[in-house]
């Protein structure tokens, strides 16, 4: 849901993979990333399709796979800066993998002919975003030791992706490079590299359409999943929605503080009104005022991860109890 171009780039890639491995195997030579034919017959239709389609099913399946886990940046950025991402990364990679070439060949000196096929620089670049601004929940421990977090699946299918071939690393490192690039507030890349407003309209006017996906009903519930696995995955789900509310929500809060004034009668309605009351005629009563709730650091901070502050997380936990879901759903609410 909210999240066509991902539904895209997950089915149609992978469509024409299988199609050119089962029946179409005489067209392969089209798709291939041939650095030789670009670089001295300067076949520049290549970077085109040779680094869109992959032509192992292994990396088709692992790329699918993580496409599928990225898709939370669509839903939080928008289909338009999304796409402009890709883009931007797909553009930078391709620059990125002739000077890495050209480079490991002048340190090394092997020649590179050719790279796996695929759109695996964008795929590699999004591990930048997914590193920097997803938290890290952690879900169980293995011999006491090992965290295992909602983040350790989409590092081993990464790892997985990384050990398919043999000159897949330049791969990943000019996708981690163009990340980095494309993020960086210095270099100022994704003013450049963005797709114009008028083409994201035809666009959503055409396939948006297409692949668009119905929204959820409200029957469905979390922690309703048949497996303990599917239950953590609903879980997954529902906090990465409250990280993207919680982002809408900081931003408000900021506008408010910049205007030099905040509404607590509105964030907190319920504590304020009772502090009002304690106070009248600036007569503080010891009876009437009740006890203030021991609050988990550890709770605040996980609210703090989610984009609030701290005094907000402080007091959100002290009026629900110091109950973490009532605490997530008053900040999101208010």
């Amino acid at each position: 849901d909210k999240a066509p171009l991902s539904k895209s780039l997950l089915l149609v890639p992978s469509a024409i993979s299988i199609l050119l491995t089962l029946l179409f195997q005489h067209y392969q030579k089209f798709f291939a990333y041939n650095l030789q034919a670009i670089k001295e017959d300067f076949q520049i239709w290549r970077l085109v399709c040779g680094r869109t389609v992959c032509l192992d099913l292994k990396d088709t399946f692992c790329s699918s796979l993580l496409i599928y886990n990225f898709r939370i940046f669509e839903r939080r950025y928008g289909s338009r800066k999304f796409s402009s991402f890709l883009l931007g990364a797909w553009m930078l990679s391709a620059l990125f993998d002739l000077l890495l070439v050209e480079l490991a060949q002048h340190i090394f000196g092997f020649t590179i002919n050719s790279l796996p096929s695929g759109f695996l620089g964008p795929v590699f670049a999004l591990f930048v975003p997914f590193y920097c601004s997803i938290p890290r929940v952690q879900v169980t421990q293995v011999l006491g030791h090992f965290s295992i977090t909602n983040k350790t699946l989409v590092y081993i299918l990464g790892l997985q992706l990384l050990t398919s071939g043999s000159y897949i690393w330049i791969l990943a490192l000019s996708g981690l490079i163009s990340g980095i690039c494309y993020n960086s507030s210095i270099l100022k890349v994704h003013q450049i590299l963005c797709v114009p407003s008028w083409v994201a309209k035809i666009f959503s006017w055409t396939l948006e359409p297409i692949f668009s996906s119905a929204e959820p009903t409200n029957e469905i519930r979390v922690g309703m999943g048949a497996t303990v696995d599917i239950q953590r995955q609903q879980r997954m789900e529902l906090l990465d929605r409250q990280i993207m509310m919680s982002q809408f929500a900081q931003m408000r809060r900021q506008r408010q503080q910049q205007g030099g004034m905040i509404n607590w009668n509105r964030l907190f309605p319920p504590l304020r009104h009772r502090h009002n009351a304690n106070y009248q005629d600036h007569r503080p009563s010891d009876q009437e005022t009740p006890p203030r709730a021991e609050v988990s650091e550890e709770q605040v901070a996980r609210l703090m991860e989610m984009g609030f502050s701290r005094g907000d997380a402080l007091e959100a936990l002290r009026a629900s109890n110091n109950d973490l879901n009532v605490a997530t759903n008053f900040l999101l609410q208010h």
